[in-house]
């Protein structure tokens, strides 16, 4: 009786693991009845059993190489739909599957999708043609996988038929981010953009740059070995080789290109660090290899082969060297683990590779842990042969093995796919009765996530949810930009050039702004500056023209008027250097120029105001202080030399430069950059005390004759000055940006023409409109009116004084010493005006001495 039995169990196995696919149904590894159907593809062998080099015969063969860790992220799939359905997320709607296994072969995944497209409840079992598929009702609702992303790539244009949504745990190609080509294509782990990014930063950062890199000739390896060479050139990572195995695994092909790769390795000896981008089944051949040759590197590993427990489990993994993983975020895997020691309760008929395991398993439960894996890669290879006792105890008394080859980044990837599927199914369901089937179509749910999709100019923030599909989508904030759907962040702007506005999807690049030419203000400053030169010169003609008149002789004579003159055509010019894009040359010129004129101009107009007090002056002490005092040339020298050794040093210790100023955050501020403050208002206070020291002296030479007064015109002008620079300081420091030269102008043509017109036009006007009183006998005849205004005034003066002697004469004839020196004022007095009596009496062109006549 137990010989019966074994034999009948032998016969069993013996079928199960050598018939090819007979049926559609027998196509399918696990299925689950529900309202919903999810599919599922999974490579859980790594390739078909064929006899040929290539397929004779248009069907499909027996799968060997069974994958343990594959195998496991398909248990993790059923587990998070059960997990759902014993939920409260989908009440009263149980969510189902059909999964298949693809042997990492894009031609049976593709049988796989033609039976996901199949008419719902059609025994046929047929895809139907229709031009419309929006109210078609296909067998499954959305498809989770594949893992690999070539074969992803193929099953999404299938899909993209009928938009059918494909969630993918593990392809991480870039290109199935192109939502034009793949728009029902969605991941739960990010695409290799990122990855080799990172490598590539890594491998800078690490101080090495010259490397190889190793790929397969599919679409995976193409693309990854595409995106991170630019990313290595980015970063100046040079490659010194790059080694594609071809993406089939045969024996005799593999093994050759191994080889030459090894060759290729041990040749380049300065080559430390080799970038692995292959499959887990390239892998663990290639290493295999590296062992047997004793080469010891660096290798960066793709997320691809990273965690893969097929690789770690490689004995004397160790020799091959340093290994660099890139690998998927982790989740909690307490609940997976604990589903593992349940899988006793799953062994049916409805799930193959759950039973296939379980022979495999019972055929190796004689082998020790650490040969475990093997031995089971090994006997699935080909039929079974063995007898095996399938009960229940000794299938699973080894059930830590499952969780110590479960990859959790994979494992946590699929249960995010799940998930999503099932908050999309539940925003469908809430309107709707979703145990019928045909209540709504795949394509609907591409409409329908936990969240909705960041628009570019947002970013993902995390709720209190615990899955990372639930988010808020927050806009990204000033200067910060996102240019792709759901991103995790944003990106900042490089805030010296370039510029944001809140929830951007691009950086703007700043506009640079000085006062232009073309400004509105500008042009009314010009105007002015050009309005004042043409006075300047104009008033020069109208001096040269009349030379030898006593109101250009008064005015010191042409060569001064000139000097001042020509200091006001550079003060007027010298506005021009604060318009226009700042230079370097114009920064340094401006204030040089300014400052030196004006100084140059004010020391002149000093001198003048002194020759004017000196002329007029009849108090002899304060007459000899002015004559010493008087030495036009070496004064006017003086004064602006002084203001030459500032501004020299200015130049020389802390020079104007041109400067960006960033801190507006649109804009970027060209402008002259002072250098120093100090020598600034140095130059400027300067300039200050000259204009208020000719204040003084004119202010004492107000009440001169008429055509001699320009002192209290002189006075008005630095008034003028002073309002103006005065409010110059506060307006100045309070303003910012392009304008600010502009105040700086406004400020020198109202001292400018404040000066101007004060010293010259009064003249202008009586050379122009008042001839008959420039003339000589005119000028004699008004100074002989202020001697005789003055003469009077002294001679009242003598008379108060005479009483006021006899007064204290009288009152203090004791004082004697007093009174004598009384008497010699008044002696003094009266011979003063006795003089100008006697002068006033006389022809007017004698009564002044020769000296002061000339010097008037």
């Amino acid at each position: 009786m137990a010989l019966l039995i074994v034999v009948i169990i032998y016969l069993v196995i013996i079928l199960a693991t050598s018939q090819s696919c007979q049926a559609p149904d027998d196509f399918v590894a696990a299925t689950s009845p529900g309202h919903i159907m999810i599919g599922g593809l999974f490579a859980i062998h790594e390739k078909m059993l064929s006899s040929e080099e290539h397929p004779r015969r248009p069907q499909i063969q027996k799968c060997v190489g069974f994958e343990i860790s594959v195998f496991l992220q398909t248990l993790a799939m059923i587990h998070s739909i059960e997990t759902i359905n014993n939920s409260t997320l989908l009440s009263g709607v149980k969510l189902g599957y059909e999964i298949y296994d693809t042997c990492t072969e894009v031609t049976v995944a593709m049988a796989a999708t033609l039976r996901f497209l199949s008419k719902f409840n059609c025994s046929r079992e047929t895809v139907a043609f229709q031009c419309d598929y929006s109210s078609y009702v296909p067998r499954v609702k959305a498809v989770i996988g594949a893992g690999y992303s070539e074969i992803t790539m193929a099953v999404s244009r299938m899909l993209n038929l009928q938009l059918m949504p494909q969630v993918s745990y593990e392809s991480t190609a870039e290109i199935l981010s192109d939502k034009m080509r793949f728009p029902s294509f969605l991941r739960t782990v990010p695409s290799d953009f990122y990855q080799t990014k990172a490598m590539a930063h890594l491998i800078q950062k690490s101080g090495w740059n010259w490397i190889g890199i190793i790929t397969t000739d599919d679409d995976y390896g193409r693309l990854a070995l595409d995106t991170f060479a630019i990313q290595a050139a980015a970063n100046n990572v040079c490659i010194a080789f790059k080694e594609v195995f071809p993406a089939v695994l045969s024996a005799n092909t593999i093994e050759v290109r191994i080889n030459q790769t090894l060759e290729k390795i041990i040749a380049e000896t300065q080559v430390n660090v080799i970038v692995v981008f292959l499959r887990k089944f390239h892998a663990f051949s290639l290493f295999h290899k590296v062992i047997e040759r004793n080469i010891n590197k660096i290798w960066i590993a793709s997320d691809n082969w990273s965690t893969a427990a097929k690789i770690i489990t490689i004995p004397d993994i160790k020799k091959i060297g340093k290994v660099v993983g890139f690998t998927f975020r982790r989740g909690n895997m307490s609940s997976f683990h604990s589903f593992l020691q349940t899988l006793h309760m799953y062994l049916n008929d409805n799930n193959k590779p759950l039973r296939e395991y379980a022979m495999l398993f019972s055929a190796c439960e004689h082998v020790k842990d650490s040969e475990l894996s093997k031995c089971i890669s090994n006997y699935s290879q080909e039929s079974l042969t063995y007898e095996a006792n399938m009960t229940e105890k000794s299938i699973f008394m080894r059930n830590d093995f499952l969780g110590q080859y479960s990859e959790p980044g994979l494992i946590h990837s699929i249960q995010l796919a799940v998930l999503a599927l099932g908050y999309a199914i539940r925003d469908l369901c809430r309107v709707r009765d979703c145990q019928n089937p045909s209540t709504f179509q795949p394509w609907e749910q591409i409409l329908s996530k936990c969240s909705k999709e960041c628009s570019p100019g947002q970013m993902k923030k995390t709720t209190g949810s615990q899955h990372i599909c639930c988010y808020e989508c927050v806009s990204c904030p000033e200067n910060h930009y996102s240019n792709q759907t759901d991103m995790d962040r944003c990106l900042l702007c490089n805030n010296k050039t370039h510029w944001a506005p809140v929830r951007s999807a691009m950086c703007f690049e700043k506009e640079v702004e000085y006062l232009n030419w073309n400004d509105s203000l500008a042009i009314l400053l010009v105007a002015l500056s050009l309005l004042g030169i043409t006075l300047v010169l104009a008033i020069g003609i109208i001096f040269t023209r009349n030379l030898n008149t006593p109101v250009v002789k008064s005015s010191g004579g042409l060569m001064v008027c000139y000097v001042i003159l020509l200091c006001h055509f550079l003060n007027f010019a010298s506005t021009g250097f604060f318009i226009g894009e700042p230079q370097d040359f114009t920064c340094k010129t401006r204030q040089t120029l300014f400052g030196v004129s004006f100084t140059l101009c004010v020391s002149c107009i000093l001198m003048k105001s002194l020759k004017i007090l000196l002329a007029f002056s009849f108090d002899p002490k304060l007459q000899n202080f002015l004559k010493c005092l008087y030495k036009p040339v070496p004064i006017v020298l003086t004064c602006t030399g002084i203001q030459v050794v500032i501004c020299t040093l200015w130049l020389i210790f802390a020079e104007p430069a041109v400067e960006e100023n960033i801190s507006l955050p649109r804009i970027i501020i060209l402008e002259c950059e002072e250098g120093s403050i100090l020598a600034f208002g140095t130059m400027l206070g300067y300039i200050a005390i000259l204009a208020f020291i000719c204040f003084i002296i004119a202010f004492k030479g107000r009440k001169l004759p008429e055509n001699y007064n320009e002192a209290k015109f002189i006075t008005f002008g630095m008034l003028i000055y002073f309002i103006a620079w005065i409010t110059f300081i506060p307006v100045y420091a309070t303003t910012f940006g392009k304008y600010l030269p502009a105040v700086e102008i406004i400020v020198i043509l109202i001292s400018n023409y404040g000066i101007l017109c004060c010293t010259f036009f009064p003249k202008c006007y009586v050379i122009l409109y008042k001839q008959e009183t420039n003339t000589k006998s005119a000028f004699l005849k008004m100074i002989y009116s202020y001697s005789s205004h003055s003469a009077d005034s002294l001679a009242m003066s003598h008379v108060s004084m005479d009483s006021i002697n006899d007064n204290i004469t009288m009152t203090n004839p004791s004082l004697g010493d007093k009174s004598a020196a009384l008497q010699k004022d008044k002696d003094l007095q009266e011979q003063t005006l006795a003089h100008i009596c006697r002068e006033n009496s006389a022809n007017v062109s004698k009564t002044l001495p020769r000296k002061r006549i000339s010097s008037i």
